[in-house]
């Protein structure tokens, strides 16, 4: 059976497990302090108008481009399943961001930026991934724009919901752990070009951001390896998750690397479901995590194509 079989193949698996998706009763959500490496915000305030506030300041700096909003609570929706108010906004600074490719190109996994908004009860939880995360999971902490990120989402989530964050317990995870990387028999357009090709192919995944980090880093006169990044979901496996633990819809929708390294090998790269698992504090769930786990080990080996 060829790769792209297996990919087809996987998809009518899904269709048999998914049809006729019921609702699912929500779950008690773990509180955001057991999620590793997270910056967060507490607030009584409404999430519909922090969510504007924040979207209001990225609109009007001109260094920023926002480059994707996904409602998670919707997606849950358009499957038949409930989920709190949940959203998530993407966004980046080529000029920051490529200098921590530039030191390890794996950073691209973790960018652009994300900030999640959820309702929990009567409170407004906001967060996203600590610099202190990212420099502990790719060795970048040398890296002079490093602090000037932190500084600025500090400074502007901070304003954007009125409060002070706080850093959950555990922040560092060790260089480059949860990356799987899969090295690539083609080259990076070729490989690149079969991954979406494959993602398209499934029926139960939606294609939510593609980002060209090379791109961006020549927009601001910067240089960079070829590297791009991916995200993609299936609202019927990822709701479930964020129903137990709802700060993991911080690392969802789903996303894979593709980046080609100084000597012209061509990765790809994405986070394995058992760290995400771990960093969220997310208990059961096999079944969908083991679904996920097959999606993206068929969807990387057939892009590479190895045996």
């Amino acid at each position: 059976m060829t790769r792209l079989s297996l990919v087809f193949a996987f998809a009518l698996f899904l269709n048999s497990c998914g049809e006729e998706p019921k609702k699912i009763k929500t779950e008690a959500s773990v509180t955001p302090t057991s999620a590793s490496g997270v910056m967060f915000f507490k607030t009584p305030s409404k999430l519909d108008l922090m969510y504007t506030n924040l979207k209001a300041t990225l609109s009007k700096n001109e260094n920023i481009e926002i480059v994707q909003e996904i409602d998670h609570g919707k997606n849950a929706a358009s499957v038949g399943m409930e989920l709190p108010p949940t959203k998530v906004i993407l966004f980046g600074n080529p000029k920051l961001g490529t200098s921590l490719m530039q030191k390890d190109q794996l950073a691209g996994l973790d960018l652009p930026l994300k900030v999640l908004f959820y309702e929990d009860q009567n409170s407004v939880f906001v967060m996203y991934n600590s610099t202190q995360y990212l420099a502990s999971r790719f060795g970048v902490a040398e890296v002079e724009s490093l602090s000037k990120i932190a500084d600025a989402l500090k400074n502007i989530v901070g304003t954007a919901v009125n409060g002070q964050g706080e850093l959950t317990t555990e922040q560092d995870v060790g260089l480059h752990k949860g990356v799987v990387s899969i090295k690539s028999s083609n080259d990076f357009e070729t490989t690149y070009n079969t991954l979406k090709l494959s993602i398209e192919a499934n029926e139960n995944l939606s294609i939510m951001a593609e980002l060209d980090h090379q791109q961006n880093a020549q927009s601001v006169a910067m240089e960079l390896r070829p590297t791009k990044v991916i995200m993609f979901g299936n609202p019927k496996l990822g709701t479930p998750l964020m129903q137990s633990s709802r700060s993991i819809g911080l690392d969802l929708p789903q996303k894979m690397l593709v980046w080609q390294g100084a000597d012209g090998t061509v990765f790809i790269s994405y986070n394995n479901p058992a760290f995400l698992k771990a960093k969220h504090q997310l208990e059961g769930h096999a079944e969908q995590l083991d679904q996920i786990t097959q999606a993206l080990e068929t969807l990387a080996s057939t892009a590479a194509e190895v045996n």
